[in-house]
């Protein structure tokens, strides 16, 4: 930190900001003199509105930026959806704070449909994720999926101007942005299976800047951080990337047992491979790895080669 003020990175998108604001507010409540300050940046995952995202990079897109400023020393903390922090960082940075997680879940969207099973055949469904696709043609194969990129705002937007008979969003940013009330239904995870990362807030630094560590460690939550670490050694022992259609969700129940749950799809939604596995709490990033070797033997490694094909 310099002259006393931590400097926090983020994106312009509302979302952002209201993680960021989210972030700055828990840490002043802990450090009532702490100044902070806001820095706004601009990735190339802001820019490039007009192609899915599996096409450009993935969502790694929307950190490499940030983290570019805490590598200059521009500033000291980066706040990102653990959903868009790819599976490996720089060497020299470390996410090392996972806030609680909220809303895990996905959120159908629609203004003339209570639910999915309501939409009628044919219906237009606006997504760009892959995950997303492949669970939603598996259940209804009638469905046309048509891209769907921007913020919150700017997908409500192209939903309400009729481009859509329904989105898929992630619940927790219409709930952090107040919009709760656009949810027509929930997709649990028996429906579809969460983005690894959905709904937790991580916090990047310096590995070696001891003094903001020990700042930001307090709003770490070690149940959500396992929960995210065994969702992050699936993908990585799958060789996910953020761009090809995996889903993972990890939970804990009252006897500390992790369950962690993972599904690996093709494009079109006929080949969906679908597995989970218990085991203790600290065994996470273990559990993720075996998960991620159990789908690789039932044949995920040849879907997930040809949807990069």
């Amino acid at each position: 930190m310099k002259n006393n003020i931590l400097r926090i990175a983020t994106r312009k998108s509302p979302l952002a900001l209201w993680q960021t604001y989210h972030v700055r507010d828990a840490l002043i409540r802990l450090n009532p003199k702490l100044q902070v300050e806001v820095v706004e940046m601009t990735t190339q995952g802001d820019k490039i509105l007009d192609t899915p995202l599996a096409k450009i990079g993935g969502k790694g897109l929307f950190v490499k930026e940030l983290e570019m400023g805490l590598q200059e020393g521009l500033v000291d903390i980066a706040v990102h959806s653990m959903k868009d922090v790819p599976v490996k960082w720089p060497e020299d940075l470390t996410v090392s704070v996972i806030m609680r997680r909220e809303e895990p879940y996905d959120a159908f969207v629609s203004n003339n449909y209570p639910n999915l099973a309501a939409l009628p055949e044919g219906a237009i469904m606006g997504t760009s994720s892959l995950r997303r696709q492949c669970q939603l043609l598996a259940l209804r194969p009638d469905l046309q999926i048509r891209p769907l990129r921007g913020n919150v705002g700017t997908r409500l937007n192209k939903l309400d101007n009729g481009e859509y008979d329904a989105i898929v969003l992630a619940a927790a940013g219409l709930k952090r942005l107040g919009m709760a009330k656009r949810i027509s239904e929930l997709l649990k995870a028996d429906v579809m299976l969460p983005a690894i990362g959905q709904g937790a807030i991580g916090i990047e630094c310096r590995r070696g800047d001891l003094e903001t560590l020990d700042l930001i460690m307090p709003l770490n939550d070690p149940q959500t951080q396992q929960r995210i670490v065994a969702e992050r050694a699936l993908n990585e022992r799958l060789d996910g990337g953020c761009q090809v259609p995996i889903g993972g969700f990890a939970q804990i129940d009252e006897n500390d047992c992790l369950e962690l749950q993972g599904v690996v799809g093709d494009l079109e939604g006929k080949q969906i491979l679908r597995y989970s596995i218990h085991g203790a709490v600290s065994s996470a990033e273990e559990l993720g790895d075996k998960l991620g070797k159990e789908l690789l033997a039932q044949g995920a490694g040849q879907i997930l080669e040809k949807v990069r094909n």
